[in-house]
């Protein structure tokens, strides 16, 4: 079983930068999928991006390429989110999500993934 921990939210503002943690504990993460989503109070869970493992392709939605940038630290078991030029659209609770083994067509389908962090607010205001 795989246990997923977020860190680093809080609050910014616009223009601001801030970056995220997830760390895995359980299983050995580096050949998973594991992804990064987010939801805004009424709205439903976007993806933002995602790995199909350590090493791989990083895919970002159109709203976030450019701005955030994934990575992995398979030393670590950790995977990050840095974000950069943040907007009060980028307000969200954020959550790490991972799984096993997803196809690259699944991989922006938060239902898809088995295992999920809490979550870690972040808030851009000025």
């Amino acid at each position: 079983q795989v246990q997923l921990v977020e860190s680093g939210g809080g609050l910014v503002q616009p223009g601001g930068s801030l970056s995220l943690s997830c760390a895995a504990s359980g299983r050995t993460v580096s050949r998973y999928t594991v992804a990064w989503f987010r939801q805004a109070p009424g709205k439903e869970r976007e993806f933002v991006a995602a790995s199909k493992y350590s090493g791989g392709t990083v895919y970002y939605s159109d709203s976030v390429k450019g701005r955030f940038t994934y990575s992995r630290d398979s030393a670590k078991n950790t995977v990050y989110l840095q974000m950069t030029s943040l907007k009060p659209e980028d307000t969200a609770v954020y959550y790490c999500a991972a799984d096993a083994s997803l196809i690259v067509s699944s991989l922006r389908q938060a239902y898809q993934y088995d295992h999920w962090g809490q979550g870690t607010q972040v808030t851009v205001s000025s």
